[in-house]
């Protein structure tokens, strides 16, 4: 599979602990010939973790890019009329993301660009992190899976025994779920 020349926005959210990973399959997307678009969330760009510094994020993520992260809402909003981008994921995708696109809330250049995006009918591509999946997020989650153009990265828990209601995206299966994302399919099973 080639993801030559597909214009693909990658938003990140404030998921600290798999930052790496992502930042991984974004570099694996940029080998694909996928023309990435970096578009950071708030937390994401302005809180320092355990897992590392955000402008040691911001500046790994741009460098893999080749171009500026999108990082206000205002430089968000403009995804929507131009409709340049092919497909959005949304990797990580905290459960606080997953609860505000479930309900209509953009108060994030994250959100913004979900919103300016789904109105253009294109695939947003759902790479889910959450310690809450199971529990107060269930509903959302639910809610987004019977959404047109909503698609997901498959998920499973990942610590069932120490977090039983946390759920994360099988990362390793993100390029085949871009390319069903693409031809308007979810990659099945979603929960393995």
């Amino acid at each position: 599979m080639t993801l030559e020349g597909i214009k693909i926005g990658i938003a990140f959210t404030g998921s600290f602990c798999t930052y790496q990973a992502a930042t991984e399959e974004l570099r694996h997307m940029a080998k694909e010939g996928a023309d990435l678009y970096p578009i950071m969330s708030f937390h994401s760009q302005r809180i320092d973790s355990r897992f590392g510094k955000a402008q040691d994020l911001r500046s790994q993520i741009e460098e893999i890019c080749g171009r500026s992260a999108i990082d206000s809402i205002e430089t968000a909003e403009p995804i929507g009329p131009s409709g340049f981008l092919d497909i959005l994921i949304i990797m990580p995708c905290t459960g606080n993301t997953i609860a505000k696109l479930a309900n209509g809330i953009t108060d994030s250049p994250v959100l913004m660009a979900a919103k300016a995006h789904m109105r253009n009918e294109k695939p947003l591509l759902i790479s889910i992190s959450t310690n809450d999946a199971l529990g107060m997020n269930f509903k959302n989650i639910g809610l987004l899976m019977n959404c047109k153009h909503i698609y997901f990265v498959p998920f499973g828990q990942d610590a069932p025994e120490k977090k039983p209601n946390s759920m994360i995206a099988h990362l390793d299966l993100l390029l085949p779920a871009t390319q069903a994302a693409l031809e308007g399919r979810q990659l099945q099973p979603v929960i393995r």
